[in-house]
């Protein structure tokens, strides 16, 4: 195994760990104003990833690293051509961390509610474009190799399949438009649903009561609908795979999702939420495996394509990483199974008092500290 390769695996394991992970974040932001009837519940959400959202983000920033350091052409080719894709995802991450921090320093209710909303619809777009996102890598971009000082097109007999041509670049050719299609709008179906059975089933873990009752059973229908949703979309992947083997991640993806639905409604939510976890992974394996032998599929010309081998960086590079990922990826590992077992409680709403908590709106302009309480 060549080291691209390698550290094309590790980076789709870095997206495992983002998405399964992420995923139910998003899951309870886009579930905070459909299961919170009152602001008992809807803080009692927000307790539910109060101390793992931002530790979940770091699996993002470590993908988004990765890609860079070893797959710089990838990277620039990406983030050019779904640029405004891109952006929409960040500005929401960053009004989400913003509605998480924000909403309990002032005591004021109509203060929380727009930062609710503002979580909600923070939380919903990004569940929808990463899914349009890696839907488009799987089924391709129109993407040419372009003559950096001209703007030419190379023709495509003359583009070589194992190495870059010195003074051309890939390039994203088609517009915003052409990232809209049938397979990737059902891509970011899929990846919003899952999302909110993912979110479902965390919080039916994390809190008890009635809340937790209603959140199984949003879990149980969301769930049916997800699973079909994403076995059509996993089954039209495979369609533009290269590769037999993509058939083993959806195969596994489609039994874990059906699995999580049985024991749903068994009420065995902890397995349910485990098997789902498993589920999410198997289809970002999927989505990697689609794409292989590349890291951009071009839909204008196969030449075009990007290949691991092409975007790669020297491998000096490479050998560096790897040391590095060595050293520091069993610490993420660590730190993160610490904070799910540090944090495993359950949340009771019936338990808040939604009184505490924030600056009196009165005091905001005095500089006064707030009270302790919900942040």
């Amino acid at each position: 195994m060549t080291l691209s390769v390698l550290w094309f695996i590790l980076i789709a394991i870095l997206w495992v760990g983002y998405l399964t992970l992420e995923g139910f974040d998003f899951g309870v932001g886009m579930l905070l104003k459909i299961l919170g009837r009152d602001e008992r519940e809807r803080r009692a959400l927000v307790r539910t990833i109060g101390p793992h959202w931002d530790g979940n983000e770091v699996w993002l920033l470590t993908a988004g690293g990765a890609t860079f350091a070893a797959f710089p052409e990838w990277y620039g080719t990406l983030f050019s051509g779904a640029y405004l894709v891109l952006l929409v995802i960040l500005l929401c991450l960053i009004v989400r961390v913003c509605a998480i921090e924000w909403r309990g320093r002032i005591n004021d209710q109509a203060w929380r509610d727009r930062w609710d909303w503002a979580h909600t619809v923070a939380a919903w777009l990004p569940a929808i474009l990463w899914g349009a996102a890696f839907a488009n890598l799987v089924q391709g971009m129109k993407i040419e190799v372009v003559d950096t000082a001209t703007g030419a097109p190379v023709p495509a007999a003359e583009v070589p399949a194992d190495a870059l041509i010195a003074g051309a670049s890939h390039q994203v050719t088609g517009g915003f438009l052409s990232l809209l299609t049938p397979f990737t709008l059902l891509g970011g179906a899929a990846t919003c649903l899952l999302f909110l059975t993912h979110g479902a089933l965390f919080i039916t873990l994390k809190t008890a009561g009635d809340l937790s009752q209603r959140a199984a059973a949003f879990a149980r229908r969301c769930g049916i609908v997800s699973t079909l949703t994403a076995g059509v979309w996993g089954v039209w992947a495979v369609g533009y795979s290269a590769s037999a083997w993509a058939w083993l991640p959806l195969a596994a993806a489609a039994v874990a999702l059906v699995g999580s639905l049985v024991c749903s409604y068994r009420g065995r939510q902890g397995l349910a939420f485990g098997l789902h976890f498993a589920a999410i992974a198997g289809v970002v394996i999927l989505v990697f495996t689609a794409m292989a032998p590349n890291v951009m599929r071009s839909s204008i010309d196969p030449a075009y394509s990007l290949t691991i081998t092409q975007a790669a960086s020297a491998d000096t590079t490479l050998a560096i990483m790897t040391v590095v990922a060595v050293v520091f990826l069993p610490v993420v590992l660590f730190y993160t199974i610490w904070g799910y077992r540090t944090f495993a409680a359950r949340i009771n709403a019936e338990r808040i008092d939604p009184t505490v908590g924030g600056l009196h709106p009165t005091r905001v302009r005095d500089n006064a500290q707030p009270a302790p309480g919900d942040h």
